[in-house]
C-alpha cells in the first residue's frame, strides 16, 4: 500500500516534470518543485529523510526543487502509547516496564524513522530510549525505489550532473540508520574519539536495554542551539569552536565524520549559566571514510593553498573523479575554493558576511551547475557526497551562530601532524576497540 501510494504521488509529479519538459514550459519549474514538495509532505515516514537529504547535497536537485525540499520538516506523528507499550514487548518482553522506575508516554522528539522518549534507568541514570517505527525497512526500501525514479528523472532532464552515485550512497546511509546496533557502535566511537574534548560529551549506550530496533543511552541535557544566536559573540564562539571540533577532530584524525546536519541533532550544554559545549545526540548517519580519503581532502586544500595544480587534480583523483580535463578541474576548483574559503584565510572571520543560512552554497552551487551543463557530465564519486553536505551543513551552523573565529588556525591545529599512515593506524585501533567492521 505505501509503495503505491509513494509511487502514484511521485509518479504524478514526475509527469508534470516531462510534460513542461516537452511543452517547453521551463519557466513553471518552481510550480513543479512545489508539487513536489507537497507530495512528499503529505506520506511523512522514511521518503521524508530522503527528500531532506537531497535537498542538502548541493546539486543533486535543480535549485528550486532543493529550495523547497528544504522546507520538509520530519512531520510522522508519534505513536500513541498504546502502540509504544506493544513494541516495547516486542523488543525487551512482557516485563520491559519492570526495567524502568519511570518511562514518560509522551515522546520528547517523533521524527522519520522513530521517536524518544525520556525515561529513568533503575539506578536513577535518566535515559533517552529511541524507538523505531514498525515496518521501517519495507517503507525504506520502498521510498528508495521512488528516489531512484527522482533521480533518473533529473538525469534525463538535466544531466550536468550524473547523480547515479549520490543515490548509491543516500540509500545505503539510509538502510544503515535503521541498524540501531550499528548506531549504538557508532555512539561508543565518537566517546572513543572525543574522550580528550571537553567541549563535546557523546551519550553513553546502556546495551542491556538496547536492540535492533531500540537504544538507549544517556539523557544528555542541554537547550537548542537557536536559543544562542542572540547571546555575546563570545559564548556564540565557545559553541562553534565545539562543532568544529565535533566535526573536524573525529575526521582529521580517524576519517570519520558526523553526515547528518540537522540542528536537532545538537543541543549545547552550560556550566555556571553559560554554554560551554555541544552535546553530539544522534549518531545513524556517520560515515567511514578510507584513510586515503581524507588523505585527498587534506592534499585538495595544500594544492589550493600552494596553488599546487598538480596536487589538486591528485585529490580530486584520490577520492574518485575520474576523466578529468583542464575545464572540469576548473569548474571542480569553483566549489572547492568556497568550501575551503574559510580554511584559506588566516584571519578571524565569519563563514560567509552576508549570506542566509538556506542560501549558503547556493551561489556557487549555479555557477558549477551552469558550467557542467557546457562541460559536463561529471559523475561525483559516493563517498563525495556525505562529505559535501556535511561541510554544508556545518557551515550553515556557524552562520546561524555568526560565529567569528580564525577557521585557518583551528584546521591546521587539527591536520598538524597528518599522514594518512597515522589516520589508517588510529581508525583501524579504533574500529577494533568499538567493535565496528
Amino acid at each position: 500500500m505505501r509503495y503505491a501510494r509513494v509511487g502514484a504521488r511521485v509518479g504524478g509529479v514526475a509527469a508534470r516534470i516531462a510534460g513542461t519538459r516537452i511543452l517547453g514550459l521551463e519557466g513553471q519549474r518552481g510550480g513543479n518543485a512545489a508539487a513536489l514538495a507537497a507530495a512528499l509532505g503529505g506520506l511523512k515516514g522514511p521518503i521524508m529523510k530522503v527528500a531532506q537529504l537531497m535537498a542538502t547535497i548541493p546539486d543533486a536537485l535543480p535549485p528550486e526543487y532543493a529550495a523547497e525540499l528544504a522546507t520538509l520538516q520530519n512531520q510522522a506523528p508519534p505513536m500513541g502509547w498504546a502502540f509504544v507499550k506493544r513494541r516495547m514487548i516486542a523488543e525487551l518482553g512482557p516485563d520491559w516496564m519492570a526495567r524502568f522506575s519511570s518511562f514518560d508516554k509522551e515522546p520528547t522528539a517523533a521524527a522519520s524513522l522513530g521517536q524518544v522518549h525520556r525515561a529513568r534507568a533503575l539506578d536513577g541514570t535518566e535515559l533517552a530510549v529511541k524507538l523505531q517505527y514498525p515496518d521501517m525497512q519495507s517503507a525504506v526500501e520502498a521510498d528508495l525505489k521512488q528516489l531512484d525514479l527522482v533521480f533518473a528523472l533529473h538525469r534525463r532532464m538535466d544531466p550536468a550532473i550524473d547523480t547515479t552515485e549520490i543515490a548509491q550512497e543516500i540509500g545505503a546511509r539510509v538502510r544503515e540508520e535503521l541498524d540501531y546496533r550499528r548506531e549504538a557502535l557508532h555512539a561508543g566511537l565518537y566517546a572513543l574519539m572525543l574522550a580528550d574534548e571537553p567541549g563535546v560529551r557523546v551519550p553513553g549506550v546502556h546495551s542491556a536495554l538496547s536492540t535492533g530496533r531500540l537504544l538507549t543511552l544517556d539523557w544528555l541535557e542541554g537547550r537548542r542551539l537557536l536559543d544562542f544566536v542572540d547571546h555575546s559573540l563570545e559564548q556564540r564562539n565557545t559553541i562553534a569552536r565545539a562543532m568544529f571540533a565535533a566535526w573536524w577532530l573525529p575526521f582529521s584524525r580517524h576519517g570519520v565524520i558526523h553526515g547528518d546536519p540537522h540542528l536537532g541533532n545538537y543541543t549545547v550544554f552550560e556550566e555556571e549559566g553559560a554554554p560551554a559545549g555541544i552535546n553530539l545526540l544522534d549518531y545513524g548517519c556517520i560515515r567511514i571514510f578510507p584513510p586515503s580519503f581524507v588523505g585527498g581532502v587534506v592534499d585538495l586544500y595544500r594544492g589550493l593553498e600552494a596553488n599546487d595544480e598538480a596536487r589538486t587534480v591528485h585529490a580530486y583523483e584520490t577520492w574518485g573523479f575520474r576523466g578529468l580535463s583542464r575545464e572540469l578541474i576548473e569548474v571542480l576548483n569553483i566549489w572547492a575554493r568556497f568550501i575551503y574559503g574559510p580554511l584559506l584565510d588566516d584571519r578571524v572571520r565569519t563563514i560567509a558576511d552576508g549570506v542566509a543560512p538556506g542560501e549558503y552554497g547556493r551561489r556557487e552551487a549555479f555557477r558549477v551547475h551552469k558550467a557542467l551543463k557546457e562541460r559536463g557530465p561529471v559523475k561525483v564519486p559516493r563517498e563525495f557526497v556525505f562529505m559535501d553536505r556535511a561541510a554544508i551543513g556545518l557551515g550553515g551552523v556557524f552562520l546561524h551562530l555568526k560565529a567569528e573565529l580564525n577557521f585557518h588556525a583551528l584546521f591546521e591545529a587539527a591536520i598538524e601532524g597528518f599522514s594518512v599512515e597515522a589516520v589508517t593506524a588510529r581508525q583501524g585501533a579504533a574500529l577494533a576497540q568499538v567493535g565496528l567492521t
